[in-house]
């Protein structure tokens, strides 16, 4: 099986003229690390989590970046029964659909900020009915002030599967125990952690680096195949 980066082309390659502004309305805090040193403030998003019914609700709609550890764990074990089993819910981890403006069209799968995928309905149901695993699609809240909007939704993309450490620098492969950030940076030859990597999923993203979201080769080929536009696929090598 082959796997692929699923990534934005180049911006002065763009065809489709689809932008948005947005914003998720919950976040848990940053977090200074006493441990590490470091500011850690996550990729992850969890567009299908609704914290509206937690007292801390408001308290989460502000960001801020926190240096008590154990108030920020108060934080994070209050928002974990809301969140996905899979999830591990860093610093700045944020919550809710995305919220607010966009214009122009959008290709079937808009994948400009490279860590953030929308679809368009239609061909969210394109891809399930090919048999991919793992596409759950959360409804946006863009709004359009033009005729014939698309309806955009948000792929919920579970986390699996990791760097492998031959591909990190020295000591890099761990998370910080407090924490749990990883302190690296992309990889100029990325190679995936064979037995990390699920079997049940056709796309996911990295527990390591959650900005980077990993296809499987049926998923590539399905993407090809129905002629979806405006995407970049890079081949990750396994071991």
């Amino acid at each position: 099986m082959r796997f692929y980066w699923l990534d934005c082309v180049p911006y002065e390659s763009l065809r489709y003229t689809g932008e948005y502004k947005a914003e998720r309305r919950w976040g848990l805090p940053g977090l200074h690390c006493p441990t590490c040193g470091g500011d850690c403030v996550g990729s992850e998003f969890y567009p299908g989590v609704d914290l509206s019914g937690l007292p801390v609700a408001k308290q989460l709609e502000e960001a801020w970046q926190e240096t008590d550890v154990e108030k920020f764990e108060r934080l994070r074990q209050l928002v974990k029964p809301l969140a996905p089993s899979w999830a591990h819910l860093a610093p700045g981890t944020r919550f809710g659909p995305l919220s607010g403006s966009a214009h122009g069209r959008f290709a079937q799968l808009y994948t400009l900020d490279g860590d953030t995928v929308l679809i368009r309905r239609e061909a969210l149901e394109q891809l399930q009915a090919e048999g991919l695993r793992g596409l759950k699609g959360v409804r946006t809240g863009l709004r359009f002030r033009q005729k014939n909007a698309p309806e955009l939704l948000e792929p919920e993309v579970e986390m699996h599967g990791l760097f492998h450490p031959d591909c990190l620098p020295p000591g890099k492969a761990d998370p910080c125990v407090t924490c749990g950030c990883y302190r690296f940076s992309l990889p100029k030859q990325p190679l995936l952690d064979r037995a990390s990597l699920p079997e049940h999923l056709d796309v996911f993203r990295l527990r390591n680096f959650t900005n980077v979201i990993v296809i499987t080769e049926r998923f590539a080929d399905t993407l090809n195949r129905l002629g979806f536009e405006e995407f970049s696929l890079r081949e990750l090598p396994v071991r």
